[in-house]
């Protein structure tokens, strides 16, 4: 599992590959990623908006820009969790993904919140350590 902590709001990943819906000898390898986005502040945020930057075993970027995530924009008092599981698909068989979520205070302050870097490993790789 992954987890980054910025302005008192933790978001943890845990990524995984999903064998069952790739196809190794047809380049598209298939992940879901959970994540859990906990409000360890003391004031009410909304998730406004997600940001992700995917990049494969090559070097090819993605990007995703939008409102919310799944659908929602979800509210999180302070102590609550919101937990949403989503996926991607690659052509290679490793990628990492990194983003940020924008929030927003109920006075309207707007602050980005890191989600960690994770790494996409497929049983279909070799992995190295860099």
């Amino acid at each position: 599992m992954y987890n980054e902590t910025t302005k008192d709001i933790t978001v943890t990943v845990k990524p995984m590959f999903l064998d069952d819906q790739s196809e190794p000898d047809q380049n598209h390898y298939v992940w879901a990623y959970k994540v859990r986005i906990e409000n360890g502040g003391g004031q009410t945020v909304q998730l406004i908006n997600r940001y992700w930057r995917i990049t494969d075993a090559f070097g090819q970027v993605k990007e995703v820009r939008g409102p919310g995530v799944v659908g929602e924009q979800p509210v999180l008092a302070p102590g609550e969790s919101f937990e949403y599981t989503s996926g991607t698909p690659l052509s290679t068989p490793s990628g990492i993904m990194v983003g940020t979520y924008e929030m927003q205070t109920r006075a309207g302050e707007r602050f980005d919140v890191a989600i960690p870097a994770f790494s996409l490993d497929s049983p279909h790789t070799r992995v190295t350590v860099n």
